[in-house]
């Protein structure tokens, strides 16, 4: 085996030492794991995906899991695993690269490959060779172990070599590689530099992230996932891009702004440097600010694009609100349907009773239903996909089996009674439905998809179709209008998303490559039209979140994020108030959040929300529904197998006796029609009205009185008096250090009350003994915080 390995954070090697047992040391500072082995450790690696699990195997038939503390730490004197395979000496252990738990050991001749949960047996006993191991290698994405038989002997004596993981190593210096080679005496660091300065990204392309993409079952099982990162499948060793590592980056208008230094710029290019002192961080304070010279130089804290939704929280309401003890709840409509709708006043849910019926509740009559049969819609067939009228809450749209769409009324008040007879039927589609859309803008206009591989628009108010979309090659997953109403997106399972214009041609305008993934898609416009929301699959069976623009489908996705690995399609709530998107699927636990920009990264990933049980889908209600007191941003109904429950999403705020008027634009009034289905086919246009949802009593917080800043410190005459020149300027520095906190404490936007510009002038920039004012200092040192 090789006798050296290192993680981000720490070396360990074994010794052989003649008066002590064998052991382990862990560098920086010496650290001995105290006589846990019985003989010789003959391999030990760490695990790609934590700094401080390590494996070790020895000569006395065992593989052991270390949970190692930090080197000034006692370090655990029993092993967190131990695993004995009984198949003798064991020479090699090899973490796998893409999949958590999973462990490759050399056993005399045999390879074996080990599962870390499942301790009675290895997943696999490969085929025993003809001589001794020497070693073992995975390839890159997992789905290759190779082993070799022969030793690589060199003219030095050398215990082993270990490369330093990537996101180590030194890149300001320009350094791609450095091992550690381990001599009977020391260990020998090698460094392999480029001679350039600065970061090159042509020398660091995007290196595998720290999470793993699977777990040991899901790979026996076949699959093959790369190890990825929230937002690409890569991270980048850019010390101004990594995320989510802090970096202090400057810019100069003259050239004799100071250096970089790399434990100073990056988490990633410290090696095994630790974490500045605050003296080294006035120190630096120093250097970048310039002061005593007359340099001009910007400053900022790079964290990257953050949402000011990333904490969100949802929650379910009060048991008051919900409505309980549903019973005979139809959980196997079609992926094409949302499984329930609803609207302000009441919710409609398809039941497995013969006949395609579908129970409607009151919200305002929440509360637990009678055991006994309750009145229905019977729409006669089976349901393929229903809807409520955006402008009418008491019409309910039906797609059945039968091809056909039929109308139903109800009354005000509720059903009271069974409803058998629809109020309108309209025909034309010659197989099943997949799905039915209502116009945003006009009244009477719903748009279908069909098994027949037609999309066709009808006019309520006439009865009639109106119009027959073609050009899909398969099984239409999905359909959106666009904000304005002009345009019509749709998703297929031929793997194309499109853009028609219904008025102008029956062809797409537009088309371009969609999901590769053949389960189910859902497409939304997202950033006022600009762009295309696209939920699916990936050729591997995940789901993934893709972004297209509406202006160049041919191109491609212009973004991409990875979700998780689950059978149900992610179907999707866009908020265009605040440009938040909430998806979920059927029989999900976890609802994901982001808030979508329209420039990269495009996908900001805020707070999840989990319920405590399985859902069948979630309903969002007018933004009128929403506690702006709470500054609740939207407000869902949540389906579960015996209830229906409320979840507010609400944004965390300080002052929330004010109106949060950055989170509350105008809304649209996407509830009353805008103009006629016959207006919009002859070609007229129009758009929502909008209204504040500011109440009377309430005042904006862009408007609240700035409170004045408590001075914590004596005034500058007392301050600067019998002070040195050095004295003052360490002071002052020393006072700009507390000002602005250590980096590990919370930032005011973790605290969820942001800071205003004015508020950073009179905080940051008014210091004792600095010349001039807050506006001069601004002006002096252009100090802006991100």
């Amino acid at each position: 085996g090789n006798h050296i390995k290192v993680s981000s954070k720490l070396v360990a090697f074994n010794t052989e030492q003649a008066d002590v047992s064998p052991k382990l040391i862990f560098f920086v500072v010496l650290s001995f794991l105290p006589r846990p082995f019985l003989d010789v450790v003959t391999d030990l690696d760490f695990s790609p995906f934590d700094d401080r699990l390590l494996a070790t195997c020895s000569a006395d038939e065992t593989m052991k899991l270390w949970r190692v503390c930090d080197p000034e730490q006692e370090q655990p004197s029993e092993a967190e695993l131990t695993l004995s395979p009984g198949q003798g000496r064991l020479e090699l252990v090899l973490f796998h690269p893409t999949s958590s738990g999973l462990l490759a050991l050399g056993a005399n001749k045999c390879p074996l490959i080990w599962d870390t949960s499942r301790q009675d047996a290895p997943l696999a006993v490969l085929e025993q060779h003809g001589d001794q191991l020497q070693s073992l290698s995975w390839k890159q994405d997992g789905s290759l172990l190779a082993s070799s038989l022969s030793h690589c002997m060199t003219d030095t004596s050398t215990r082993g070599v270990a490369m330093v993981p990537k996101l180590a190593l030194d890149v300001m210096s320009c350094e791609v590689v450095r091992v550690l080679q381990l001599t009977d005496s020391c260990i020998v660091p090698i460094s392999y530099q480029v001679p350039r300065k600065e970061f090159h990204a042509d020398l660091y392309p995007d290196t595998v992230g720290t999470t793993p993409a699977m777990s040991a079952e899901e790979w026996w099982k076949g699959g093959n996932k790369q190890v990825r990162t929230p937002y690409s499948h890569f991270i980048t060793l850019h010390p101004k891009e990594s995320y989510p590592s802090l970096s202090l980056s400057c810019t100069a208008s003259s050239s004799a702004a100071p250096s970089r230094s790399p434990s100073t710029t990056s988490g990633l290019s410290s090696g095994f440097l630790p974490s500045p002192s605050p003296s080294q961080s006035i120190k630096t304070l120093h250097n970048l600010m310039g002061i005593g010279s007359h340099m001009h130089t910007s400053c900022r804290l790079v964290w990257g694009p953050s949402s000011k939704f990333r904490h969100i929280q949802g929650a379910v309401m009060h048991k008051d609100t919900h409505i309980t003890n549903l019973r005979g709840l139809n959980l196997t409509t079609p992926g094409e349907c949302d499984g329930f709708c609803a609207n302000a006043r009441r919710v409609a849910v398809p039941l497995a009773i013969a006949g395609g019926q579908i129970a409607v509740f009151e919200l305002s009559q929440p509360g637990k239903l009678p055991d006994t049969a309750l009145p229905t819609i019977q729409n006669s067939v089976n349901v393929a996909d229903f809807c409520w009228d955006p402008f009418d809450t008491h019409r309910l749209a039906v797609a059945g089996d039968d091809a056909k769409i039929r109308l139903w009324q109800v009354p005000e008040g509720g059903l009271t009674e069974t409803l058998t007879e629809p109020e309108l039927i309209v025909q034309g589609h010659t197989e099943k439905i997949y799905s039915i859309k209502f116009h945003p803008l006009a009244s009477d206009l719903l748009v279908s998809s069909s098994y027949d591989l037609t999309v066709r628009l009808w006019d309520l108010e006439k009865g009639e179709q109106v119009k027959v979309l073609t050009g899909h090659q398969d099984q239409v997953f999905g359909m959106a209008w666009s904000p304005d109403g002009k345009l019509l997106a749709t998703v297929c399972k031929d793997g194309k998303v499109r853009i028609y214009d219904p008025r102008k041609s029956a062809e797409p305008v537009q088309e371009g490559p969609g999901p590769e993934g053949h389960r189910g898609a859902r497409v939304v416009w997202v950033c006022d039209g600009k762009y295309l929301l696209v939920s699916g699959f990936d050729s591997r069976s995940e789901r993934e979140l893709y972004l297209f623009s509406a202006e160049s489908l041919s191109s491609g996705t212009i973004a991409v994020a990875p979700a998780d690995v689950s059978p149900s399609t992610l179907i999707p709530f866009y908020d265009p108030d605040t440009s938040v998107v909430i998806l979920t699927g059927k029989g999900d636990t976890r609802v994901y959040i982001f808030e979508i920009m329209p420039e990269a990264p495009y996908f900001l990933e805020c707070s999840s929300f989990n319920s405590p049980e399985p859902h069948k889908g979630l309903a969002f209600l007018p933004k009128t529904e929403c506690s702006v007191r709470e500054v609740e941003v939207a407000r869902a109904l949540m389906l579960s197998k015996t209830s229906i429950e409320p979840v507010a999403f609400t944004v965390p705020r300080v002052k929330k006796e004010f109106f949060q008027d950055d989170v509350y634009p105008d809304t649209a009034v996407w509830w009353e029609p805008a103009l006629t289905a016959s207006a919009w086919l002859s070609g007229s246009n129009g758009q929502h009205r909008r209204i504040s949802l500011k109440p009377k009593d309430m005042t904006p917080v862009s408007e609240a009185p700035k409170e004045a800043p408590v001075r914590k410190y004596l005034p500058s005459a007392v301050y600067l008096e019998e002070k040195t020149d050095e004295q003052k300027k360490e002071e002052l520095l020393s006072a700009m250090v507390a000002k602005l906190g250590n980096l590990d404490d919370p930032l005011p936007q973790d605290s969820f009350e942001g800071v205003d510009d004015d508020e950073w002038v009179s905080e940051v920039l008014d210091f004792p003994g600095l010349p001039g004012g807050p506006q001069q200092n601004v002006e002096q040192f252009n100090c802006t915080v991100i």
